[in-house]
């Protein structure tokens, strides 16, 4: 059976307090940020269900891993995987990764596992483009692989942008800057029986009723591509994706 998914955006780091700090490379938690994940661990209210906890390898996605659900590893002799195809969806310094070597000694002595990271995952290029076809072709992939472990449920730690492309819905996705999704939000998802080779998500409904979202009508397919369209123009403004270069690619394709 195919595990249930616990969908985290990562707590405040430095570059959510200004677009100026767009500029920074990689950047660590606030300290407002790690207080967020002190009370995502006491309020999160599966743990006692958690048997894997998947994280995007940049800094703030792994000590949000760290901090929020350290609980889970130490009682289960958990390690943190880091999952490239996580990350987030620009090419900003912010959303830029730091390199292995630098990743290796950052979390040196703490539970993480870095084997899944490879030498080019912040390269920004290939798969790691942050063209809107890439992003959607990793967020599958990282859904397939999710499917498949054997794991009953796992906490994913991933980013706000990035979320919209994974979870495929696109409701409020301009709430905050970049994202329908608050910092440390959660919500949980089981995988659709329809269409299992590209493993869509369903929220659950406790999940819904968490956020207080049970009773809103969810959209449908064409309004959820529409809704899709017009914020992928907004995020093309503010750099979270390269639409333009998109559009370049297929018009060179003809």
């Amino acid at each position: 059976m195919a595990p249930i998914i616990h969908c985290v955006r990562h707590a405040q780091g430095y570059h959510n307090l200004n677009v100026a700090n767009h500029t920074m490379p990689d950047p660590q938690l606030t300290p407002f940020g790690e207080e967020q994940c002190r009370l995502l661990a006491q309020n999160f209210p599966y743990h006692a269900n958690v048997d894997c906890v998947v994280a995007s390898p940049l800094k703030r996605t792994m000590r949000t891993a760290l901090l929020g659900f350290g609980q889970d590893l130490n009682k289960n002799g958990l390690k943190v995987l880091a999952l490239p195809e996580l990350q987030e969806t620009s090419d900003l310094p912010c959303d830029t990764g730091s390199a292995l070597d630098v990743l290796a000694e950052e979390f040196e002595g703490k539970p993480v596992d870095l084997s899944l990271v490879t030498p080019d995952w912040n390269s920004k290029r290939g798969k790691w483009d942050p063209l809107p076809a890439a992003i959607e072709a990793r967020a599958k992939e990282a859904r397939l692989w999710l499917m498949a472990r054997p794991e009953k449920e796992i906490v994913v730690v991933t980013h706000g942008g990035f979320l919209h492309f994974f979870t495929e819905d696109w409701s409020d996705s301009v709430r905050f800057c970049g994202t329908g999704w608050a910092n440390t939000e959660f919500r949980s998802y089981t995988f659709s029986q329809s269409y299992l080779s590209e493993a869509h998500l369903i929220e659950t409904p406790d999940s819904k009723k968490l956020r207080k979202s049970g009773d809103a009508k969810p959209l449908d397919r064409e309004e959820q591509a529409q809704l899709k369209r017009t914020t992928q123009m907004d995020w093309q403004d503010q750099g979270y994706v390269d639409e333009e270069k998109a559009q370049a690619t297929m018009k060179a394709k003809v």
